[in-house]
């Protein structure tokens, strides 16, 4: 598959006695947004440093941009962006000129301004770095980590302290590089209503393993999570709303009155999936 630009088979890893990955398979394909959900301690930042090629000591098959991250160089390291969940570093720095710093390791990096202005800091060009707001430093990561015109992108957590507007904003131009460039993102999130809007696929890693893997409506599906169906003279969870529904219509021998059916949201599928997962 030569769209595929992320390929994982068989990956494990430990701490000493303690195994934090344990088998872990996955593909990601150029131009798609792919977020890795797990609650702490699935394995998830594990996962991530062993893909951005920080990680060693892991067994199994890796391979990012067809090269193993171990053992890559900076012409690999290069074509990769990184948007790390805490990142503080050189505070006396004014924005565009910490960013324009960024965009002259790279061979044919973005415009500064355009990147600053797609992430609005167009206003706090000259402010230095350390007096910026939690969520304005925010948008500072996350023009340091695409300046540099990656075509894989590591995101981790990228919109903590962003208000509703700047989150909004920021999932557009995720959405717009990826359509639009091929760039391929990797999510890791806790927010589920982002993972939903922007990713295409979505895998839940728990105790080192991923137990699914799929679209919003595929990971609904596998879980199988029941569905609620109300109408005006009652309730009822049901794993087939459909075929409670026909059995409601052939009661009332016809419409049936307030009939409302309401199927598990992306929160409450995950919540079953990982729950179910550590019972196993």
């Amino acid at each position: 598959m030569t769209d595929v630009v992320i390929r994982v088979r068989g990956l494990r890893m430990a701490y000493g006695p303690v195994r934090v990955l344990n088998g872990v398979d996955l593909d990601l394909r150029r131009g798609e947004v792919f977020t890795l959900l797990g609650p702490n301690g699935a394995g998830k930042t594990t996962l991530v440093e062993i893909l951005e090629g920080f990680r060693t000591g892991w067994s199994g098959e890796v391979e990012v941009l067809g090269e193993n991250p171990a053992r890559a160089g900076d012409a690999w390291r290069a074509r990769l962006g990184v948007v790390m969940q805490s990142w503080r570093d050189n505070p006396r720095w004014r924005v565009r000129d910490l960013v324009a710093h960024a965009a002259a390791h790279y061979d044919a990096p973005r415009d500064v301004d355009d990147v600053l202005a797609a992430l609005g800091l167009a206003e706090e060009a000259r402010t230095r770095a350390g007096v910026l707001s939690g969520g304005r430093r925010r948008r500072l990561d996350v023009a340091l980590g695409i300046v540099g015109r990656p075509e894989v992108l590591f995101l981790d957590e990228p919109t903590t302290g962003f208000d509703p507007e700047a989150r909004r904003e920021f999932h557009l131009l995720i959405e717009r590089l990826a359509g639009e460039e091929g760039l391929t993102v990797l999510l890791t999130t806790h927010d589920l209503a982002e993972a939903e809007r922007l990713s295409g696929r979505i895998a839940v890693l728990v105790a080192g393993r991923v137990v699914t893997c799929g679209s919003p409506a595929e990971l609904a599906s596998a879980v199988q999570a029941p569905s609620r169906v109300r109408w005006d003279g009652g309730e009822l969870e049901t794993a087939d709303p459909s075929g409670a529904a026909w059995d409601l219509h052939r009661r009332y021998g016809g419409p049936v009155p307030g009939l409302e059916i309401r199927r598990p949201t992306l929160e409450e599928s995950y919540l079953d999936l990982i729950e179910g997962a550590r019972t196993r």
